[in-house]
């Protein structure tokens, strides 16, 4: 594509609909999927590039779906020359969302599925999982972050949707020894009261959507809690020693500690990811947000800066901002 140099940028950064945005950054460019409506000839996930995180050329639609329908949420990890897609998608043998894994050598696709067995899924003793994330240690280890429901009240938690962690044996088999990340506690993270799930009902609350950043040694799990289409939904995290935790909340919890609606403007932005600036001095969030029309979750970016050992970002923002350096 054609760059043109960009020294202010406006959210949001794509005008089409691009859920759950996850970018990668490889040979000088940035790769952005994200969960939208699929295309003609079956291909689910559109594919961004883009030279600078502000301008984005549409390179079609990156995965060739094994089955299923309502894909959501892609994440792309590259290892030894390939580039390894997790996903969630519902109706593979009638079952509800599960995570599934899909490579390309190409980081534009088309990425095939290769979930071990043909209607297989990364988390099989789990009725329901969705947003995989993919970690790297230091180390070279690789971990995979990702959703499941928690029907048990234990200490403050509550009913809903938490996030766990897993080793990666390989890219597409887990050790099958998860530990919880986080649970929903807070009143902001409710999804909706009175919800009839696994044939009880419930207030369902929901913390999902997880983005790991490694800073001064410790391991932050960013995450998004509340309902995606509403106004409570935002941003925060909890912080170990180790990837498999144990995780800590921040003193200040209570509310969407690095991002929420901004009302009449951004509402509900989260589900991020984390990606370095062309220069690698600066770190990026790059999350959705509806915007006042409520036409559909569209993709924006904002800076991320430590203050007191703390993230803090000033998103989201709707006004001119420098771009990326």
């Amino acid at each position: 594509m054609t760059s043109t140099h960009h020294s202010t940028y406006t959210n949001p950064v794509h005008p089409q609909t691009f859920a759950d945005p996850f970018v990668l950054r490889h040979q000088g460019f940035y790769y952005a999927y994200g969960t939208a409506p699929g295309n003609a000839d079956g291909r689910a996930f559109p594919v961004l590039r883009s030279p600078d995180l502000v301008q984005w050329e549409p390179l079609g639609h990156a995965l060739v779906p094994s089955g299923g329908h309502d894909f959501w949420a892609p994440e792309v990890a590259y290892k030894d020359g390939t580039f390894h897609m997790y996903y969630s998608a519902q109706g593979i043998e009638g079952r509800d969302h599960q995570l599934r894994v899909a490579t390309s050598t190409d980081p534009a696709g088309p990425f095939v599925d290769v979930t071990p067995g043909v209607a297989g899924a990364l988390v099989p003793d789990q009725p329901f999982s969705i947003d995989a994330h993919p970690f790297c240690d230091d180390d070279g280890q690789w971990y995979l972050f990702y959703c499941v429901d928690f029907l048990e009240l234990e200490d403050d938690h509550r009913v809903g949707t938490g996030i766990v962690v897993d080793r990666l044996l390989e890219m597409k088999r887990l050790e099958g020894k998860p530990r919880m990340v986080h649970r929903p506690h807070e009143d902001w993270h409710l999804f909706l009261k009175s919800r009839t799930m696994y044939g009880n009902v419930y207030d369902w609350h929901t913390v999902e959507g997880a983005a790991v950043l490694k800073h001064d040694g410790l391991y932050y799990c960013f995450y998004s809690g509340g309902a995606w289409e509403r106004e409570n939904y935002g941003v925060s995290w909890v912080v170990a020693d180790h990837p498999l935790g144990p995780y800590r909340r921040p003193e200040e919890g209570g509310r969407a500690l690095l991002m929420h609606t901004l009302e009449g403007q951004l509402i509900g932005p989260g589900h991020n990811s984390f990606v370095q600036s062309p220069s690698g001095d600066e770190t990026w969030i790059v999350y959705h947000a509806w915007g006042p029309d409520r036409a559909g979750r569209r993709m924006c970016i904002d800076r991320l800066r430590w203050e007191g050992g703390k993230p803090v970002t000033d998103g989201p923002t709707c006004t001119p901002q420098a771009a990326p350096a």
